[in-house]
């Protein structure tokens, strides 16, 4: 019998002993009227599972006259704290059991509140890596909530390194206005916030108007008394906005209309700094680190296309965490090399690990491929690798509406030749980049990939296309 059997068995037990309506030496009052239960418990098991109960337990008196110890928990619900004694009986947490994850969201709240780290710890790990789909969804109901309190810093490192990469799930969110000032300098004292220094500053002051809605959100109609009121809520976040990363003109526009609510001696300084600089572009030698921007050299495609592309080359899902880290080397543009197949046989011959991107004429499509082979110019020469795949999005602007579709016919992955840009597939290509420069002649259809990645089989044009070679960058 191994070890995991005998606990089990153990386990079983305990939980046992809960239901049993002999043994037990104290009564515990959960809940607020009109949803209150009575549970019956066991004070060494409560005093050895809970700090928190052992606290409470330890200031209230025992009595020798046969009544048991009684507690209450009016904060807790009934049927989260049926859970959560389950579990401190058990030692057992069913996530599957629950049918809403804000069932599980109020036992993590609950758990915490009771000093149970293990079970704290465990449902933040379960929600990461098992429902990140639903943390996305209810943003920022789970943003808000993991900093209601410093034991939840794994839900708070996940969301702010989320929001470091998508600033626009809770800058452009209706509920921005209602984020505490503690979630607002947590977002922008980040290094990773992929937000220029100018946008931080707007969204502050945003937030700030937000709070005082009675203001006006033209500074020329704001009084002293109305700066006053401005600079007292926004004083703990502008030690956080880098200012010294600002171009001149920027500091014009945005910075000196609100110059009453800066403190007197950043202020004079930054006018001393940005009096001395003649383009109205330039910016002085930053007195705070830069942002670290995630930029992708690219016409196409955003940072934001080139993290899941990358996650697609370590077949993972869109969902997983990026375990590595890739450089979109750019080695070709058609607006500035040409819309010649020459002109990529002639950059791209001999380079592997390429991702070939392409802008639809007239659409927001944006096709693509990934040849992890090298490109050859050789007449009607087939690449074979079961590592490529091919992949649409719907629109330049987002990221959300896409498909993947990998190779199912490694033989005919690739195509060379001489007098066609990239090729994906067997004839009546999957991905075909056809014609003179390009024009309405190239086209996507069915054949050595899984899946269709464009609705129609329709010649089309090319707006513009690149091509990336894709380096792993190293750690540190």
């Amino acid at each position: 019998m191994s070890d995991n059997k005998f606990l089990s068995e153990l386990s079983q037990n305990l939980l046992e002993i809960l239901n049993d309506e002999e043994y037990y030496d104290i009564t515990i009052e959960v809940g607020s009227d009109p949803n209150v239960k009575i549970f019956r418990a066991h004070m060494v098991i409560l005093n050895y599972r809970s700090s928190y109960l052992r606290r409470i337990l330890s200031k209230n008196e025992r009595k020798n006259d046969g009544t048991l110890s009684h507690i209450k928990l009016p904060t807790i619900s009934p049927e989260i704290f049926q859970s959560i004694l389950r579990y401190i009986y058990g030692g057992k947490f069913l996530f599957e059991e629950y049918d809403t994850l804000d069932g599980i969201i109020k036992i993590l709240v609950a758990a915490n509140e009771l000093n149970l780290q293990e079970l704290v710890k465990y449902l933040q790990t379960s929600l990461i890596e098992n429902n990140s789909d639903w943390i996305e969804q209810n943003f920022n109901f789970i943003y808000q909530t993991s900093f209601e309190n410093n034991s939840f810093l794994d839900l708070q490192k996940y969301c702010t390194d989320l929001i470091s990469k998508e600033p626009d799930k809770i800058f452009k969110s209706l509920n921005f206005s209602s984020i505490s000032e503690k979630v607002l300098i947590s977002l922008i004292q980040s290094d990773e916030l992929q937000m220029s220094e100018v946008q931080v500053w707007e969204n502050v002051l945003n937030w700030g108007h937000a709070q005082n809605l009675e203001l006006s959100s033209d500074p020329a109609k704001l009084s002293k008394d109305d700066f006053s009121i401005l600079k007292n809520t926004l004083q703990h976040c502008i030690p956080f906005i880098r200012f010294y990363n600002l171009t001149s003109k920027e500091i014009l526009d945005s910075v000196i209309p609100y110059r009453e609510i800066l403190p007197e001696e950043l202020f004079v300084d930054l006018f001393k700094t940005f009096l001395s600089l003649l383009h109205p572009d330039s910016m002085p030698i930053a007195k705070l680190k830069p942002r670290k921007l995630k930029n992708v050299d690219s016409n196409i495609i955003t940072f934001k296309h080139a993290e899941i592309i990358s996650k697609w080359i370590d077949k993972l899902s869109t969902t997983d965490k990026l375990t590595s880290s890739y450089k979109f080397k750019l080695i070709l543009r058609g607006s500035r090399d040409g819309f010649s197949p020459s002109k990529f046989h002639e950059i791209c011959d001999g380079q592997s690990c390429t991702v070939s991107v392409i802008k639809v004429k007239n659409s927001n499509e944006i096709l693509g491929g990934y040849n992890p082979i090298e490109w050859k110019h050789d007449e009607r020469v087939y690449g074979v690798t079961n590592n490529s795949f091919i992949f649409s999005f719907e629109s330049v602007d987002s990221v959300e509406k896409h498909i993947l579709s990998c190779v199912k016919n490694e033989q005919h992955a690739i195509f060379n030749a001489r007098n066609c840009g990239p090729l994906f597939g067997n004839h009546g290509y999957d991905l075909a980049i056809f014609g003179d420069n390009f024009y309405e002649k190239s086209y996507c259809r069915k054949n050595s990939y899984k899946k269709r990645i464009r609705k129609t089989e329709n010649t089309f044009s090319v707006e513009e296309y690149e091509v990336f070679q894709i380096i792993k960058e190293m750690d540190g």
